[in-house]
């Protein structure tokens, strides 16, 4: 019975150990427990600074130290050269001379009231600097042949030690058979030479730990040789069988297990004897090593299988001697099975501490308790059996710290047991209420780790839904945690631990959550790149929400972590989820893994990056059967970096002509690693290849051996050979010469061989270097044969081709004759002539020339200055068009031929007229004052007439929903500008084209939109001397559809412009009661037909100014009610900017007339500035803000008088009165007339004659109206 107790002990013991040896809540008391310790042999050597003993514990309560050196107690704290730690049991020992009062073995205790735990011995060994004694030592004699031992007796020291002989003047002492150094540092001579005789030997003894070398005094050897006598009787060398001087005795050689076994065997003799080794039960193992001549046997890291008996033979041809070795290999101890170091038992168990070491020889196993031997404890209940200690019934009085020592010679094993005797409740370590969260198919453990004696075993039910915890999904652990295998949705809840023992009860509650699974959704891909471009992957996740914030997405580098392993210099950039490579290389090829995780799970995705790049240049040119002419290169590809090969590039180079200046020879296909090259000769090449792919070309490669051709003659011929006659009676020749590399040899140079064509047999020849020859005194173009043929110092090219010239050319003599001319129509002409003939020419023709010009306009009857035009017709013909021509106007006509030296004389003139053609498009045409069934229509004369106008024809149609039929009105009166159409429509919309007309017909035509109005606005109309709203009528910008609107009459009277080169003035007159209205200024360049609106601009400033306009061009101005272009305007005008005139534009080149114009341009300037100081008032473009506001005096000149006022010199253009229709009626004696043959229209707006004149219209009140339809 008692030995199955002994067993339950034993099993509950060492659960216990496993299960509370790390939980032991704070409020339990502990033994001490050793944490840090300073143990083995510390050293002082001289460079250390301090030497440090360190002894730290815990425990509960809080542990106390003492300290014991060579077994007698010692205090640190009452030395103060020592250095303590407050905080533990710690000392320092600092660099002093007197430091060898500190040398001993030391142990640290560290005690609490409940036990004693003690550290392991520590040695502080202070080294005393080694000496040789100080002897003197006699010269030892020895007859020539005898062995000798001269002793080296090191002193004691630090291992490792290092021995060798030496003399004082530091040459080493030669070994070999006959002289070695044993281990013992003894130098041993197995038999001796004259030449060994020295004065000087020297042992000398290194201890590399404490940095010294120590030299013995000279010792003197002195040979006797075998001539010198001695008392009368002769020496001489006798031979002698061996005999082994060390070992002296038999021994018994002890090793550690896994030191190194060394066995030494010296021997004496003549001759000098050799040393064999050998096992005597088995053969040397295969790593044993042989040196020293034989004389050193070494086995490392020996084991069990190297013990026994080893012998060494020396022998020579006299005999042998024997030496044996008996070898034992132990070991230090070690633990068969240690001191279970915690041990928490109930109050009245049995407990067993387990001390089993193993060792060779076998340790002494020695108990000891809190520090002191077993035996200072005498107790009834505790036994010690064998390597145990039993403890009967145990108390709480048998809580300690228990020594386990295990010792043989070589070494010690300590060990602390701490047996804690008490009884305690359960106390749950685990956190309450701990949230745990899972995957689904995942394994998860909730903790429930329990302290309490006697000890207890929690068990778990799940409470929130209720549920079982039994089956094979769910194990309870060692610990007492539960463990969840392949979590499904139905485990989420609620989970509760209970502990309970004799002395109480405990449990806590801990929940789980399913969590979505993190994942990638779009993982990285495959990708290639070229080297130095940019390569991104892309690696998109998936997880539970409430994992977001703790959610970590890793790249790796085939393996490697990016962030942590390369730095921002590597090229890489993380970012959302993101990897940028900036600047790829050939490093940066590899595997990509994105890891995505959270502290739940984790997902991964890989993707390979494959990095493209030009090749590398080939490598190993080598030349092969070198013929004169030709050579076999080859060559082998190298890295193509992940893009195949397409082709190879061979390039030569030659240092005579064109040195280190390679060019292209050949191309060959990918699949060719070889090529034969075609040579010049006389040319030492050196050639390269270069490599191509989809990336590009490759470096070149290193240049292969040159080869030199050797010369020969020339191959070809100069080619485009060129013959041309700059003068009439010169021929120059020219060609394209061989390259330096097709000469082929030295003294290159052309034979040129001429003659007249079909006239001389023979050749005329020249020698020449060069690549031109002139040949001078030569007919006018006639024909030549030539020939051109190389020639080096080793012979002719082959025969070359003959090719034909003609020498310089001249002027032509003749001109055309039969010159006559067919007008087509009023811009086309047909004009003929009869060829020059071939002999006049005088050269190749080239073409003819006809030239015109016009002399009178036929509208006019006015001369015109002389404009020649010309058109050349190249090549032989004899009949040309000339288009272009004005309409209605007389021209001259002339004809030459030319060659490549120059025009011919002109044919005599011919005159002819052109007829009348159709008019130009009319530049402008307008609608205005919309009534109820009819509307005005205005327009500007055509630019060009091209004959006598003979009227208009206006046409026009509804375009309501449908387009309603054409309607045509003949005007027959040419000087008509304006039209009224009646009989319209009421409320509809038309669209009106008008064409001038001319005999010859109507021209293009221009058109213009409006509509009629209802009559409500019509009965508004006609009411305007008592109202205040005028009705008008647009086009809305987003359909074509008209709208009726209407805006309030501006009261401004005395409406001008006054224009200039680059800009426009327009002024007006306000009326008092209407000082503060706004209206808006619009233009439109008739070149592009685009309106731009200024902003709103106040009545009360007066004028606005619009700069930046084109010279000579022709604008449209309105003033307008409102911003939008399309609606009636108040008044509308065309004007034309000046041009700067012919004989200005030629005078201007002159300087003095160029320092006049600045002259009168500072002076414009001054005149301007003056303008705007006097009426305050800014200067606008076109939308330009209005920045100041009106001048009052400008205003009230402007209210005094209705005549129009000019700052400046310019007169202006045009000029209206614009009338307010309000209740004052004085406005009627404020019209003044400049002009009675104005014309008037019914709404005030005007559009005046598309020319350079000055008009002034005035709005007619109570006339008659203008003519009508």
């Amino acid at each position: 019975m008692r030995g199955l107790r002994g067993l339950c002990v034993r099993l509950l013991l060492a659960f216990f150990s496993t299960a509370f040896a790390f939980y032991f809540p704070p409020q339990v008391e502990q033994l001490p427990i050793i944490t840090g310790q300073t143990s083995g042999s510390i050293i002082a050597l001289l460079y250390d600074e301090s030497f440090l003993f360190k002894c730290e514990a815990k425990g509960n309560p809080r542990p106390t130290y003492h300290w014991t050196k060579d077994g007698m107690d010692f205090d640190p704290h009452k030395d103060p050269r020592l250095t303590t730690d407050e905080s533990s049991g710690s000392f320092v020992i600092p660099k002093s001379k007197d430091k060898v009062k500190y040398q001993g073995k030391y142990r640290c205790y560290a005690s609490n009231k409940l036990g004693t735990a003690i550290s392991e011995e520590a040695e502080f060994i202070v080294p005393t600097v080694p000496k040789f004694s100080k002897e003197k030592l006699e010269p030892v004699v020895v007859a020539e042949g005898d062995s000798v031992v001269l002793e080296c007796n090191p002193p004691k020291g630090i291992e490792p030690i290092q021995l060798y002989w030496m003399t004082k003047d530091l040459r080493h002492i030669e070994q070999n058979e006959r002289v070695s150094m044993a281990l013992n540092g003894n130098l041993y001579f197995s038999n001796t030479l004259a030449t060994d005789s020295h004065d000087d030997y020297c042992c000398f003894a290194s201890f590399s730990r404490i940095r010294t070398i120590v030299q013995k005094p000279s010792m003197a050897l002195r040979v006797r040789t075998i001539n010198s006598s001695h008392g009368g009787d002769s020496l001489s060398v006798q031979e002698r069988k061996p005999r082994i001087l060390e070992p002296s005795s038999h021994m018994t050689t002890y090793l550690k297990k896994g030191e190194e076994l060394e066995l030494e065997c010296i021997a004496e003799g003549l001759p000098t004897p050799i040393i064999e080794w050998k096992k005597m039960t088995d053969s040397l193992p295969k790593r044993a090593n042989i040196v020293k001549y034989g004389k050193l046997l070494i086995i490392p890291d020996v084991t069990e299988q190297d013990e026994g008996k080893y012998m060494c033979m020396a022998k020579n041809s006299l005999g042998e001697d024997v030496h044996h070795f008996h070898v034992v290999i132990e070991e230090p101890p070690s633990w068969r099975e240690e001191p279970v170091k915690i041990q928490l038992a109930e109050t009245g168990s049995d407990i067993l501490i387990k001390c089993s070491a193993t060792g060779k020889p076998q340790p002494t196993i020695t108990w000891k308790r809190n520090g002191r031997p077993l035996d200072d404890f005498p107790s009834t209940n505790l036994k010690v059996v064998d390597d145990s200690i039993i403890i009967y019934r145990a108390e709480q009085r048998d809580t300690a710290v228990y020594q386990c020592e295990a010792s043989n010679r070589h070494g010690t094993l300590l060990a602390n047991a701490n047996v804690l005797v008490m009884n305690h409740p359960p106390f749950i370590l685990t956190r309450n209420y701990l949230e745990y969260a899972t995957m689904l198919g995942k394994s998860l453990i909730m903790d429930c780790n329990v302290f309490s004696s006697p000890p207890t075993t929690p068990h778990w039910r799940k409470e929130d839904p209720e549920g079982s915890v039994d089956g094979e999904r769910f194990s309870l652990l060692k610990n007492g945690s539960l463990q969840i295998h392949r979590v499904e949705m139905e485990d989420m809840g609620q989970y509760k631990c209970l502990a309970n023992n004799s002395e109480g009860t405990a449990s806590i509650t801990a929940e789980l959550f399913i969590k979505d699974s993190t994942r990638i959704v779009e993982p990285p891909q495959d990708m290639k790149v070229r080297r130095g471009s940019m390569a991104e992957l892309e690696c998109q996740v998936e997880c539970d929400p409430t994992l977001r914030r703790e959610l970590e997405i890793l790249w790796l580098k085939d393996g490697i972590d990016i962030l942590s392993n390369y730095t921002e210099d590597s090229g890489y950039f993380i970012e959302d989820g993101i990897l940028q490579i900036v600047n790829v290389s050939h490093s940066d090829e590899g595997n990509y893994t994105c890891i995505v995780r959270t502290s739940l799970d984790q997902d991964r995705a890989s993707a390979y990056i494959t990095v493209l790049d030009v090749p590398d240049p080939p490598i190993q040119l080598t030349l092969s059967d070198m013929k004169d002419r030709s050579v076999m290169l080859h060559w082998l590809a190298s890295n193509d970096h992940n893009s195949p090969i397409t082709e190879f590039i061979i390039e030569y180079e030659e240092n005579h002509w064109e040195p280190e200046k390679w060019k292209e020879l050949l191309r060959v296909a990918s699949i060719q690693y070889s090529a034969p090259l075609t040579l010049y000769g006389h040319i030492n090449y050196q050639f390269r290849v270069i490599a191509v792919n989809a990336m590009g070309r490759s470096r070149s490669s290193m240049p292969s051996k040159r080869y030199k051709t050797p010369p020969c003659a020339p191959d070809r011929n100069p080619e485009n050979i060129k013959i041309e006659g700059h003068l009439p009676h010169q021929l120059d020749i020219s060609w394209e010469p061989l390259l330096p590399v097709e000469h082929n040899g030295p003294g290159l140079e052309y034979k040129l061989s001429y003659r007249l064509l079909g006239v001389e047999d023979s050749w005329t020849e020249q020698m020449v270097k060069r690549h031109s020859f002139v040949v001078s005194d030569t007919p006018t173009f006639v024909p030549y044969e030539f020939k051109i043929q190389a020639h080096n110092h080793h012979g002719w090219a082959p025969e070359p081709k003959v090719v034909t010239g003609y020498s310089g050319e001249d002027m032509p003599l003749a001109a055309p004759e039969n010159v006559s001319v067919k007008v087509l129509n009023s811009t086309l002409l047909w004009v003929s002539w009869s060829p020059v003939p071939q002999a006049a020419l005088r050269g190749h023709l080239r073409g003819y020339m006809v030239h015109w010009w016009q002399t009178q306009s036929l509208l006019t009857s006015k001369r015109i200055p002389s404009e020649r035009q010309s058109l050349s017709i190249p090549g032989n013909r004899s009949h040309t068009m000339v288009p272009g021509l004005n309409p209605f106007s007389e021209y001259s006509l002339t004809v030459n031929v030319f060659n490549r030296r120059g025009n011919g004389p002109s044919s005599n003139p011919i005159s002819f007229t052109t007829p009348q053609g159709v008019p130009e498009q009319p530049p402008i045409l307008r609608a205005t004052n919309f009534q109820k069934n009819s509307i005005t229509l205005v327009w500007a004369p055509p630019h060009e007439a091209n004959g006598f106008l003979t009227g208009y024809l206006l046409q026009y149609h509804t375009i309501n929903e449908t387009q309603g039929g054409l309607n045509s009105v003949n005007i027959s009166a040419p000087d008509t500008t304006q039209w009224v159409l009646h009989d319209l429509r009421e409320d509809n919309w038309y669209k009106f084209y008008l064409s001038a007309c001319t005999e010859a017909g109507c021209g293009s035509a221009v058109s213009e939109e409006g509509g009629t109005v209802p009559e409500v606005f019509s009965t508004t109309s006609a009411e305007t001397s008592t109202g205040s709203r005028q009705p008008f009528s647009f086009t809305s910008s987003n359909t074509d559809t008209p709208v009726n609107a209407t805006f309030t009459t501006l009261a401004v009277l005395n409406i001008s412009t006054s224009v200039s080169d680059t800009f426009v003035r327009i002024s007006w007159r306000t009326r008092e009661e209407h000082t503060y209205s706004e209206i808006y200024v619009a233009i439109m360049n008739h070149r592009d037909g685009i309106w731009q609106v200024s902003e709103a601009v106040n009545t009360s400033k007066g004028f606005h100014l619009i700069e930046g306009l084109s010279l000579g061009t022709v604008y449209t101005i309105r003033l307008l009610a409102s911003s939008r272009v399309h609606v009636s305007s108040i008044f509308e005008e065309v004007f034309e900017t000046r041009k700067v005139s012919s004989k200005q534009a030629v005078s201007s080149q002159d300087w003095f007339v160029g320092m006049m114009c600045a002259v009168a341009l500072l002076t414009l300037l001054v005149l301007i500035g003056c303008f705007v100081l006097r009426n305050k008032g800014g200067k606008y473009a076109v939308k330009e803000k209005e920045e100041s506001p009106a001048d009052p005096e400008s205003q009230a000149m402007s209210e005094e008088t209705p005549c129009e006022y000019s700052d400046n010199d310019e007169k202006p253009l045009k000029s209206s009165q614009l009338f307010f229709m309000g209740d004052d009626d004085s406005c009627e004696d404020s019209v003044i007339s400049e002009n009675e043959n104005c014309e008037f229209n019914e709404d005030g707006s005007f559009i005046g004659e598309y020319s350079g004149h000055t008009r002034r219209v005035f709005t007619e009140v109570n006339g008659q109206p203008p003519v009508t339809a």
